[in-house]
């Protein structure tokens, strides 16, 4: 049903496809409200994550691919299938009790505590949000809520491996802009394609943001590798369900 960091405190969990009761495609533990799965199978993996973790409230985005980090409360808290106004692809809270929630399938997911100052976030980067920096944000918006820098604790999840994530140069350029040039590499079959490492990208802003290096620790899972295990966008040509990270107080 899920994995955790050994590095994080506060409860979290990493989902993947197990455990839950949906069916074909989204089988089985899909938590996306609108790809298309039937409602009451989607309602009851939430109830088996929550019951497993304790979980009774939690805060998710629209996610946009974007930089934006919200600062969130229980007056947040998304009740399922439900509109989402919230528009964002980070989320921070010094609330305790209330879980924060992002959603992948290839993309990478971040979740982020300062356990003594009792901030936690959780961050969706993709490689548009990894070159928005917006991890760099999530740290920024922690500290403005109490957190120290050399405190923070970061978890990035399973997502999409260097050797499966080949892009463009508009990737790689991009990549450069915010120096991360190292975190790419030529593909020697295909001129003018290479593979990207996001996860080493996001390490690599984190540091710079002032997270310790001992303070982070990375998931050695590819979903496209493991996409009997973990939905792969990539893998699937999109037709897939999604798995969540999720991070309470």
């Amino acid at each position: 049903m899920y994995t955790t960091s050994p590095n994080l405190t506060f409860t979290h969990a990493f989902t993947d496809r197990l455990g839950g009761v949906s069916e074909g495609i989204f089988a089985s533990l899909n938590l996306g409200e609108h790809l298309g799965d039937d409602e009451k199978c989607v309602r009851e993996n939430y109830r088996r994550l929550f019951e497993a973790l304790g979980i009774t409230k939690f805060a998710v985005a629209h996610q946009i691919h974007s930089s934006t980090v919200l600062t969130v409360t229980s007056a947040d808290a998304h009740e399922l299938y439900a509109p989402n106004p919230c528009a964002a692809d980070g989320l921070v809270t010094r609330e305790k009790g209330l879980a924060l929630m992002v959603k992948t399938a290839d993309c990478v997911p971040i979740l982020l505590e300062d356990a003594e100052h009792g901030v936690i976030a959780a961050v969706h980067a993709g490689w548009r949000g990894t070159v928005a920096e917006i991890v760099k944000n999530a740290v920024s918006s922690m500290v403005s809520l109490g957190a120290k820098g050399e405190n923070i604790r970061a978890a990035i999840g399973p997502a999409i491996g260097y050797e499966c994530f080949q892009v463009g140069e508009e990737v790689t350029e991009a990549l450069s802009s915010i120096g991360c040039g190292s975190r790419f590499r030529p593909d020697p079959e295909n001129e003018g394609k290479f593979y990207a490492d996001l996860k080493g990208a996001n390490c690599d802003i984190l540091l710079r943001s002032g997270v310790r290096p001992e303070n982070i620790w990375i998931s050695p899972v590819c979903t496209r590798c493991q996409h009997d295990k973990y939905w792969s966008h990539r893998y699937t040509d999109g037709h897939r369900g999604v798995q969540a990270s999720v991070i309470m107080m």
